[in-house]
């Protein structure tokens, strides 16, 4: 039997942009030629964006938080987000691009302009969700280093979350700049206020200073607020959670690789879902790592629906 619909929303916050992804790229290329590409895309992406459209895919309750500039794209990438778009504020400048290659060890680079997303602030955030939680919702901050005016505000930003009664989750990504001690520092002020910290293997190494994976997410558990909990997204070798209980680690599908672009994304929205829905951490970390599957080995892509994960977690 499934659990019910729960009443409780997902609130994802930060950069939604588009993505213009190109491939494959096997070397650098010399500086003033060209180079022809196999394929290209472009479609709306972002940290934010991605795990938004995977939210909606698995039909879990959920908003976009975000804004959005006033070029010819604004109104196209606004589509893709059509309940939540007529709340986003409008910045009088070019909207946010990234372009994305692909490599043949299925990494990816990532150049991206300023535009929009430097323009989010802690006010615009705040007018877009309730002024009260009800038990359940999760607000979910990404992007973290690319929102330049929203991240010199977390601190006052995700006290004001914890006073309205959210649970907080924080993706932050790679900082375009590199770790520093300053910048662990900046983030050290507001992580008290943090649930649940989603990272990559080289974000959780950076942030902690370690050289350890299990060391380093249970140190970073220890910072978060009371019960929180530093999830490590490894990819192929499946995801890991560090929490007052220990580390506890769930492998990878074995599947065929098609885009890996935005499979960090599609796994917060997995894993986010399944604790909407009341499921522990554990099946949470299944949950992630089957969305984050399906969505890197279809084109175009696809979600698994909310019945086919709780089968495969094992739950009746």
């Amino acid at each position: 039997m499934l659990k019910p619909t729960s009443d409780a929303t997902l609130y994802v916050v930060g950069n939604i942009n588009i993505d213009l992804i190109m491939g494959t790229l096997d070397h650098w290329p010399a500086r003033g030629t060209e180079a022809m590409l196999d394929h290209s895309a472009l479609r709306p992406g972002g940290s934010a964006g991605n795990c938004a459209l995977a939210l909606a895919a698995l039909g879990t309750p959920h908003r976009a938080v975000a804004n959005q500039g006033d070029d010819h794209f604004s109104s196209w990438l606004a589509e893709y987000f059509a309940a939540s778009a007529p709340f986003w504020p409008r910045y009088a400048c070019e909207t946010s691009l990234t372009v994305g290659l692909t490599h043949p060890d299925n990494e990816r680079t990532f150049f991206s302009n300023q535009g929009h997303i430097v323009r989010l602030t802690r006010q615009d955030v705040l007018v877009q969700l309730p002024s009260k939680a009800i038990p359940g919702d999760i607000v979910l901050l990404c992007g973290t280093f690319l929102c330049l005016q929203l991240f010199n505000e977390y601190p006052e930003l995700l006290a004001a979350l914890r006073q309205r009664g959210f649970k907080v989750a924080v993706d932050t990504g790679w900082p375009p700049q590199g770790w520093s001690n300053e910048l662990r520092q900046q983030i050290a002020r507001w992580l008290g206020n943090c649930d649940y910290l989603l990272l990559n293997e080289v974000e959780t190494l950076g942030l902690a200073q370690g050289d350890d994976l299990a060391q380093a997410g249970q140190a970073l558990a220890a910072q978060l607020a009371d019960g929180g909990a530093c999830v490590i997204k490894r990819g192929g070798e499946g995801a890991m959670v560090c929490d007052a209980g220990g580390p506890f680690s769930c492998a990878a599908d074995r599947v065929t690789i098609i885009d890996t672009i935005g499979a960090g994304d599609s796994f917060n929205a997995g894993f986010l879902s399944a604790l909407l829905y009341g499921y522990n951490r554990h099946q949470a970390l299944r949950w992630g790592i089957r969305v984050a599957s399906q969505a890197i080995s279809s084109s175009p892509r696809q979600y698994p629906d909310r019945a086919s994960l709780q089968s495969f977690a094992g739950e009746e």
